[in-house]
């Protein structure tokens, strides 16, 4: 292969224009997995402890601590602590950016759309009315208080759809920068512990059945661990299975509405640039990126599969549910999440020094309580109000 050849796989997988550019990338890469590597155990550990203070076994539980939380608060620690080199440079990025687009097409495989058709007929309204509300909420006192648009976008998906997982597939697609995506995360992980430390006793004194209660922690909590953490508390507290299930298929429903709010937020942003730029075009091929339809596609392959081995048997024809489990886990879950979102993750955290939040303040975190607030009241209305007719 001569200088001028491109590899084909790399490039396609990860935008990587020449195998000469590898050995540059290393360093960055490498230092990006290692504070991951380190990150995963530390949120671990502090899962297992905010278990055990709940009164809740943490064996074989997930832990309510996002890994990509701790990758990011790692890394901003370690860059304000030692200088990195300049030849770690180019991997931080490569990492922030290429790895980052990679990890959510891989997340795409975790979601099925027989999940959204678990929920029924009023099930999936109650996820549509409290996502669309909550993004219009979380962007109204995002511009009141004089932030960033693009900061005000990534608090409105991580508060209203998915946590950590909606944020960092939603910041390339609106160019967003590292403290935005820092500030962001930060808000939706702290808020969501509140939410999953108080909603289970709230919801067992003003709501009556469990699909109710399950369809409000699924609704009102931030993050995916967060919500599964609050159901569990209830499940161990009032031994209530069926809020458990009900929280989790409404958790996945609202994961699924990515594949439409992700380009909806790109239009939105390309909307408000081109005003700003007296301009009144849009490119509607730049609001589905590559790793958007790549998403896309995971999703419909697992959606697939799982048809297929209620069908016959044979996940595509091909595999067991336990090899399929272990597959779409392995692929979603492992590779996806933790691998490449936790190093992309920790990259940010990387380039990210903490003085450049000194000017911004607690606003950002006055939004993202507000819209916490906002996104826990609607959810509570909606399940004691349309909640009463879901049946799992």
């Amino acid at each position: 292969m001569t200088k001028t050849q491109r590899s084909p796989i790399a490039f396609a997988l990860f935008g990587v224009d020449r195998w000469q550019q590898v050995p540059s990338l290393l360093p960055g890469v490498l230092l990006s997995a290692a504070v991951m590597g380190l990150a995963i155990p530390l949120a671990d550990a502090a899962g297992r402890i905010l278990l055990r203070l709940q009164g809740i076994d943490p064996t074989g539980k997930a832990s309510p601590i996002s890994g990509v939380l701790m990758a990011i608060v790692l890394g901003m620690l370690l860059t304000s602590l030692v200088r990195l080199p300049d030849w770690t440079k180019p991997g931080i990025q490569f990492s922030m950016t290429k790895l980052l687009r990679l990890g959510i097409i891989f997340v795409g495989i975790k979601l099925s759309v027989l999940d959204v058709l678990k929920l029924g007929a009023w099930g999936i309204p109650v996820v549509a009315i409290a996502i669309a509300s909550g993004m219009l909420f979380v962007r109204w006192v995002n511009q009141r208080l004089h932030l960033s648009e693009r900061l005000g976008t990534l608090l409105a998906a991580g508060t209203s759809i998915c946590g950590v997982t909606a944020i960092v597939s939603t910041a390339p697609a609106i160019k967003a920068e590292e403290r935005e995506v820092a500030y962001a995360v930060a808000n939706v992980t702290l808020f969501g512990l509140l939410g999953m430390f108080l909603y289970p006793y709230l919801a067992h004194a003003l709501l009556k059945t469990s699909e109710q209660i399950g369809l409000f922690l699924g609704t009102a909590v931030h993050e995916t661990s967060q919500v599964v953490g609050a159901a569990l508390t209830y499940k161990e507290v009032f031994n209530d299975e069926v809020v458990l299930k009900a929280a989790t298929v409404t958790k996945l429903t609202r994961n699924l509405f990515l594949a439409v709010v992700v380009p909806m937020l790109a239009f939105l942003h390309l909307k408000q640039q081109s005003r700003q730029e007296g301009g009144i075009k849009v490119d509607f091929a730049k609001l589905l990126p590559a790793f958007v339809l790549g998403f896309i596609a995971m999703a419909v392959l697992r959606s697939i599969g799982d048809a297929t081995l209620q069908h016959s048997g044979a996940a595509l024809g091909l595999w067991t549910a336990a090899q399929w489990e272990g597959i779409t886990k392995s692929i979603g879950e492992f590779w996806g999440s933790r691998l490449l979102l936790g190093t992309a993750m920790a990259a940010v955290g990387l380039n990210t020094h903490p003085s450049v939040f000194k000017g911004v303040g607690a606003k950002p975190f006055a939004v993202g309580f507000a819209g916490a607030l906002f996104v826990g009241l609607v959810g509570f209305l909606l399940a004691a109000t349309i909640g009463q007719f879901v049946r799992l």
